[in-house]
């Protein structure tokens, strides 16, 4: 990249990085300060159960897994509960502006019952089922606890207000993500063509592992610009190369919390040198949902009821928008759904 577009490139988003190893009120309120300004922070993994190990084993497998041929991840192709594998440009996150799908290929497993999501898998996952069942029991937990301070940040009486409410069935996907490099004779256009549409998270909190030296991850501020979030936040220091868990508001707390916490766009870019956008990108999100029936009235909170939300403002970009307030999460999640893929609106839940 030439010194012009470095001068001409914007400026990192500085997040906070918590620390969630003793969960108490002061940790809570710093959890809410960051969900009311960004939608967005960082958790340090050594308050977790997330290993460099665990995560390393973790995106080896997800390499392996979309590096076979598509012929075999077509015999778990997405189905109408969200879960299995969608191809390069099979999602279009941003439909209002893209004129193609998203240059991505994932893989959705839904909740585990019974050490193991109810769907079919590839031979090379039933193989690995033991890591991913670890992996996915550690993003339960991270969540919960996560939706616990929340709940000690807005001073809610029952601490696992919201905890409590995210239990089966859910919407909640673990979910493996490939993004492909640039073809050298692409006809990409930077203006247009990128990795992951603008969008908002549909559930409560998304978990996004990431590896080093793959950015692309950019948010929309308050000024309507696009900011770079880091892989490696400033201010981090760890004895690992272990990069800090990014967690995002989606717009179920958005709306539980009558628009207090920001469920804030986001989206994934080509690396601005050539060099990084001829290189694969990987990443691992976990997407955490309230039960199916939870009903999205306004949370028994003070600092909730003295918020005057912004009458302007939207939840839930990138189509699939209610007309009207959702009244479950279930109703919001298909609304979301049937915008991305067009075809499962009328999904039910398994």
């Amino acid at each position: 990249m030439g010194s012009s577009q470095q001068q001409n490139a914007p400026s990192a988003i500085q997040l906070p990085i918590i620390d969630i190893s003793n969960p108490d009120t002061t940790v809570g309120a710093q959890m809410l300060e960051a969900a009311r300004e960004f939608g967005f922070l960082y958790i340090d993994p050594k308050g977790t159960e997330f290993t460099e190990d665990l995560v390393v084993r973790q995106f080896e497998l997800s390499r392996q897994l979309f590096s076979l041929p598509d012929s075999d991840k077509e015999k778990c192709r997405i189905n109408r509960s969200n879960r299995g594998w969608t191809g390069m440009g099979g999602e279009t996150l941003d439909p209002r502006t893209q004129r193609r799908g998203d240059l991505k290929e994932a893989f959705n497993m839904g909740e585990f019952i019974n050490g193991r999501p109810e769907q079919p898998l590839p031979d090379l996952l039933e193989r690995n089922i033991e890591l991913l069942l670890e992996f996915e029991a550690s993003c339960r937990k991270v969540s919960a606890q996560i939706l616990d301070l929340l709940g000690l940040g807005l001073q809610i009486e029952d601490a696992q207000f919201f905890s409590s409410r995210h239990t089966q069935p859910s919407g909640c996907i673990f979910r493996l993500l490939h993004y492909s490099p640039l073809a050298q004779d692409s006809d990409y256009d930077p203006g247009v063509d990128i990795r992951a549409g603008a969008h908002s998270d549909y559930g409560s909190v998304t978990l996004l592992f990431q590896r080093p030296s793959q950015p692309g991850l950019e948010i929309r501020t308050s000024d309507d610009t696009w900011a770079p979030v880091p892989v490696f936040p400033e201010g981090y220091e760890s004895s690992t190369t272990l990069p800090p868990i990014l967690v995002n508001i989606g717009d179920l707390l958005s709306y539980w919390t009558n628009g207090l916490l920001k469920s804030t766009v986001h989206r994934v870019v080509f690396p601005k040198d050539s060099q990084s956008a001829g290189e694969d990108r990987y990443s691992i999100a976990y997407f955490c949902h309230p039960a199916d029936q939870v009903e999205l009235i306004p949370v028994p909170s003070r600092i909730v009821a003295e918020h005057v939300p912004d009458q302007n403002a939207e939840i839930g970009y990138g189509g699939g928008t209610p007309s009207q307030r959702a009244l479950t999460a279930q109703q919001h999640l298909f609304k979301r759904l049937e915008a991305t893929y067009g075809f499962r609106g009328e999904a039910s839940a398994v």
